[in-house]
């Protein structure tokens, strides 16, 4: 593989040429509408594929899932919900990707990613806490909350055997520490493939103390 972008990724998930269309696709998509409402940050736009669709391609490869309901929550320009459901399209074509962003912009921005990459989504334009409980086997959400908040909504949104999947950065020991005065979890930590000081919390069995 010659580009290197895609060549990192490929690294991560084996995935058909189609895919790596997808996420071009996206990735024009982004840069189109990013001017308008700011879905990622300037720095970063020149650095898609790294800090963007990497870093959510490794939570669909921690998971693996083959079918089911992945929600996401606060998924602002689309990571790492739409990123899932851009590579689910090919490796998990039973599993369904909720993504909840109460901004309408940027829902708006992700159904017309959505649809013009055909995938399987449902966009809800609400906030979290408004949102009926969704019954997820998988839930995540990056850059969104605190990890103690972040527990309550999987608390409202995860089913009892469901697995959350969120990425934090190099403050997560803390985030932990003082989540854990008020929830009980089962967590697992995998290393951040895009940060070193970062890592993704997977976490099951969420109960208040």
């Amino acid at each position: 593989m010659n580009d290197p972008k895609e060549a990192r990724l490929a690294a991560v998930l084996d995935v058909s040429r189609e895919t790596f269309d997808r996420l071009n696709a996206y990735e024009a998509l982004l840069k189109k509408w990013n001017p308008a409402i700011n879905l990622v940050s300037a720095p970063t736009l020149a650095q898609v594929w790294e800090r963007h669709f990497l870093d959510s391609a490794q939570v669909f490869a921690l998971a693996m899932p083959r079918a089911g309901h992945w929600v996401d929550l606060g998924s602002g320009g689309g990571f790492p919900g739409l990123v899932i459901a851009a590579i689910a399209a090919e490796l998990a074509p039973d599993l369904t990707v909720t993504l909840v962003e109460s901004d309408r912009r940027k829902s708006a921005f992700l159904a017309t990613v959505s649809r013009d990459l055909g995938l399987n989504t449902q966009v809800i334009a609400k906030r979290i806490e408004e949102v009926e409980p969704l019954g997820a086997d998988f839930l995540s959400a990056r850059a969104l909350a605190s990890l103690d908040a972040l527990l309550g909504f999987a608390e409202r949104h995860l089913r009892p055997s469901g697995t959350a999947f969120f990425p934090k950065g190099a403050k997560w020991r803390d985030e932990l520490a003082e989540a854990r005065k008020s929830w009980s979890i089962s967590l697992k930590t995998h290393p951040s493939m895009t940060d070193p000081e970062a890592a993704i919390l997977e976490i099951t069995g969420v109960q208040r103390v």
